[in-house]
């Protein structure tokens, strides 16, 4: 084969020689050298340091990525978004092997993960020194990501041979909770018997409290749509402006009556103020042992372990406009410009709640791998690993509801502020007599995640080519549990349970402020009236086993085109899948089996077109499996007068999609890039719930004859009718295209003291024709940094487009969605020693505001939750030898 040109390394891209730079711009330009010498489309982030990432989170590290959006839940990174396509489109591995991680949610729109999804927040960002991105897959490379595969590396002792310590220290402020949050790390290493023999240990302790503040409507409604029934009087309705709502109707058995169009007019379901607190704590350890006693062989044992706890805690007040419009009557409405909703409103008849919730989560996440290689001579090499990893998330809420039935006057009006009304409700909101004490939902949820990993590769040296073969073999288990307290002893009065809002400032700083109100006391609550007897919840359980056997072979190889170099991998990947999905109908489980082979080829080139330009193509197919919930075959709904039934299809093929990918990379200077990637997906098998007319299965035969809805002379029989089967479906293909633009240079050139200056930025737009959810047509992310050997600062901006989250909506409304937030984040550094670095950090320097917005019809965007978590500040010293 030939030698790659003198700026590429001569081995593996963790080897490449750069230019002596120290910090976040050392950083980069390791990430350069990695992404240049790559044959397939890939971006890298690697540590500035030993034991010093770049950021504070993964999540955020990879927001810089082009192509990579990220969701932030309670103002951390959490999951992303690769080219368009959602979290469970994204494969992640760590040492090696695919992993497992869930969490539960911290703001108002999470949830404890039991999907395919990486939940990164579990991992401190000190543990790693590496992460890479494959956005083209290689025949080597494991299957289930067609929107590519993000692959972590801890650190290693060979990685920087002889003695090594770092530590760091960080005080983190939060501008709205007002707390000082401890954050430590600390990593040491060595090599001994003349660097035959490695060992690292590392360990990274964080605690953060987090206060999310707003308001909310919990989606917006109509009176025909809500499904309970009109308004009950509004003969005497002052109505300002006028409704544009077309012909607005009811059915009254087979016919449709006109109503007043206010009917037909979009209302805040449950408006209310509300508040998010999490107190979370985190801490991991890794530990490496690496064993190379000859050139020809290295044994690497890999541990990880990490436990993220966090008790979360939400209260809120609303007024319900909920499935109760026939009780309320409308005094006076302000119709919107736009004519299709209220703008201001005071209405009689009105009930309100105080709901206040309590989830103590805990996950629990340990990995051990076991890998080798070895030459077996000067042609072949052998390369093994066996690796166990464990994801365990036990979430417990506690939910209580004080609820106001005396009809009274309640009036909002968003007319001076769209995301956060004036309010009136016409009572003592505050006095603890009026409301009674009941049990909303006492619930706990478990997913326990297990993989199993076993890899051997084979690479055997032609000359020409490097031919590569091997085998892989994976288990694969989620566990979804839940459990529930009954006999909750409902208090017809909340008198001695209630306590007020326990944050005197809540509100203070927000856009508009927020009324404080009384919620339910915990703790007087669990002492006296709670008895914690969990009872299992057999029909919300479910079990997906899934097994994949994978074989491949591939080869290397490149060729001169004149003056150039072309670089290639080509090669095929076959799978076969076999699953078995249990759940449960009441107490009796039913267990699906399933199995599908698919045939995987792939084929990447990369030409060095001039010692400055690298052209790429790669071509590929590439699946993802379904997601794991979609699997789950108990807890059907049956409609036996209609021939329907609702559940899940654990007989899913997986998301298979055909990939093309084109790049253009100028090196144009050192450290320097300009890129151009267009890039096209054809996901010939997509999976979406639809409806298909088909038989029943016939292991829901015992279930239906035992079920006393079910009559025979009645029902439908499903041994002989067809019946309509609203589940997921494998459908028909979508397109998604899209292009990425990359610049990245220090600007060297520059006089001192300026020549420290430099910019990292990228482009990404997406487009397809079909409802993808998390989707962003454009994302930005932009880095401007200053840096000299003794100190240097950066300021980075991401921002993306509003993206659908839901496109079946609920209570009317078309589609769920949340507005594209813009981030700021600050970062700097100063060298007192050699050995000494003090360091200041700024997340969501503007204060960014999340809102959740509905689209009502289609094309209206009303606001569902609008809140902040402040800006949080890091102050810290970092000490390394």
């Amino acid at each position: 084969m030939h030698a790659l040109p003198t700026v590429h390394a001569q081995e593996s891209a963790e080897d490449v020689e750069t230019i002596e730079v120290k910090g976040f711009r050392a950083s980069l330009n390791k990430s350069l050298a990695t992404k240049r010498v790559s044959v397939n489309a890939a971006e890298s982030i690697a540590a500035e340091d030993i034991g010093k990432f770049p950021d504070l989170n993964i999540a955020e590290s990879l927001q810089r990525v082009p192509g990579v959006a990220i969701s932030r839940e309670g103002g951390e990174g959490r999951q992303i978004t690769l080219r368009g396509l959602g979290p469970d489109f994204t494969r992640s591995t760590l040492n090696g092997m695919e992993v497992p991680a869930s969490t539960d949610g911290t703001d108002s729109g999470g949830g404890v993960n039991g999907g395919r999804a990486f939940d990164f927040n579990v991992f401190a960002s000190e543990l790693f020194n590496r992460v890479d991105i494959q956005k083209a897959p290689t025949a080597a490379m494991e299957e289930g990501g067609i929107a590519g595969t993000v692959d972590m590396y801890s650190a290693k002792p060979f990685d920087s041979q002889g003695f090594h310590v770092s530590a760091s220290a960080q005080g983190g402020y939060n501008e709205l909770s007002k707390e000082v949050d401890p954050r430590f790390a600390f990593m040491i290493s060595n090599t001994f018997a003349d660097d035959t023999i490695g060992a690292l240990f590392s360990i990274a302790s964080s605690k953060r409290n987090v206060r999310q503040e707003g308001f909310g409507t919990v989606r917006w409604t109509t009176p025909v749509k809500d499904g309970g029934g009109i308004f009950a009087d509004t003969s005497a309705t002052q109505v300002e402006g006028t409704p544009n709502v077309g012909s607005c109707t009811v059915q009254e058995g087979e016919v449709e009556v006109d109503v007043d169009p206010i009917n037909c007019l979009w209302t805040p379901r449950l408006p209310r103020p509300d508040f998010f607190g999490n107190e979370q704590e985190r801490l991991g350890f890794t530990g490496s042992l690496q064993y190379a006693p000859t050139d020809d062989l290295l044994v690497t044992f890999d541990m990880l372990q990490s436990t993220l706890d966090n008790k979360r805690t939400m209260y809120n007040f609303f007024e319900m406009f909920r499935s109760t419009f026939d009780e309320i009557t409308p005094v006076s409405i302000k119709v919107h410009p736009n004519g299709r909703q209220v703008l201001a409103g005071t209405y009689d008849g009105m009930n309100s709640r105080i709901e206040s919730r309590q989830q103590i989560s805990e996950t629990k996440f340990k990995q051990y791998v076991l890998s080798g290689r070895y030459h077996l001579s000067d042609y072949l090499t052998l390369n093994a690993m066996v690796g166990t990893a464990e994801s365990d998330a036990r979430s417990e809420q506690y939910r209580y509801n004080m609820t106001n039935s005396t009809d009274h006057r309640f009036s909002f009006d968003f007319s001076k502020n769209a995301n956060n009304p004036e309010l009136d409700y016409g009572y003592d909101i505050n006095d603890e007599s009026m409301y009674n004490l009941v049990d909303g939902r006492l619930r706990a949820t478990d997913v326990l995640r297990e993989n199993d990993t076993a890899k051997l590769d084979l690479s055997y040296d032609m000359g020409d080519y490097i031919i590569k073969t091997g085998l892989a073999f994976n288990d694969r288990s989620v566990a979804y549990a839940e459990e529930q307290i009954n006999g909750f002893a409902d208090q017809d009065s909340a008198v001695g349970y209630t306590e007020m809002l326990p944050y005197d400032d809540f509100g203070n700083g927000f856009d508009g402020g927020l009324p404080r109100f009384i919620v339910a006391d915990f703790a007087k609550i669990e002492s006296t009236i709670l008895e914690k007897n969990w009872t299992p919840r057999s029909e919300q359980s479910w079990l997906v086993q899934e097994e994949t056997q994978a074989a491949y072979v591939q080869a290397n190889t490149d060729f001169d085109i004149g003056s150039m170099l072309l670089r290639t991998n080509f090669g095929v990947r076959y799978v076969k899948t076999e699953t078995t999905s249990t759940g449960f109908i009441q107490t009796d489980p039913v267990t699906v089996g399933n199995s599908y082979s698919n045939v995987l080829p792939a084929i990447n080139l990369a030409l060095d077109a001039t010692d400055e330009i690298v052209l790429r193509l790669g071509i590929s197919k590439s699946m993802t499996r379904p997601g794991l919930s979609s699997l789950n075959p108990g807890n059907p709904s049956f409609s036996y007068a209609n021939s329907s039934v609702s559940a899940g299809n654990p007989k899913l093929d997986p998301f298979v999609s055909n990939n093309a990918d084109l790049s253009f990379e100028w090196y144009f200077d050192s450290e320097a890039l300009f890129a151009a990637t267009i890039f096209t997906k054809n996901i010939e098998t997509y999976i979406k719930t639809d409806s298909e007319e088909k038989f029943v299965d016939p292991v829901y035969y015992p279930f239906i004859d035992s079920d006393p809805q079910y009559d025979p002379s009645l029902a439908l029989d499903p041994r002989e009718v067809k019946y309509t089967h609203n589940t997921p479906l494998n459908v028909g293909g979508i397109n998604i295209n899209g292009y990425e633009l990359i610049y990245q240079q220090p600007f060297t050139f520059l006089p001192e003291p300026f020549n420290g200056f430099g910019i990292v930025a990228n482009y990404t737009k997406v487009s397809t024709g079909e409802d993808i959810t998390d989707l962003s047509e454009n994302s930005y992310n932009l880095t401007f940094y200053y840096e000299q050997e003794s100190f240097g600062a950066r300021i980075s901006a991401n921002t993306r487009d509003d993206y659908i989250t839901d496109y079946t909506g609920s209570n009317g409304n078309k589609e769920h969605g949340t507005t594209g937030p813009t981030h700021l984040d600050l970062s700097a550094f100063y060298n007192v020693t050699d050995n000494i670095t003090v360091t200041f950090e700024a997340i969501n320097l503007t204060d960014e505001y999340e809102r959740l917005y509905t689209t009502g019809d289609g094309d209206l965007n009303l606001m569902r939750e609008y809140n902040h978590t402040g800006t949080q500040f890091f102050l810290g010293a970092r000490f390394n030898i």
